[in-house]
């Protein structure tokens, strides 16, 4: 196990590097699901403009 020690002033704080590293891996998956969402979201919009532009087109 990888840590690390900060010492401020009379306060010591032990940082467990595993830990953060899991913490940031799970941030950015989180991230990632979101930005896949939003592309999602848009692209199934820009399918519902053309449609209709499509079947105005057409009627």
């Amino acid at each position: 196990m990888s840590e690390r020690l900060i010492i401020d002033g009379n306060a010591v704080y032990e940082i467990d590097e595993e830990c953060l590293k899991k913490q940031e891996a799970r941030k950015q998956a989180g991230r990632l699901r979101r930005v896949m969402r939003e592309r999602a979201n848009c692209q199934e919009r820009d399918e519902r403009v053309g449609k209709k532009q499509q079947d105005g087109e057409q009627g």
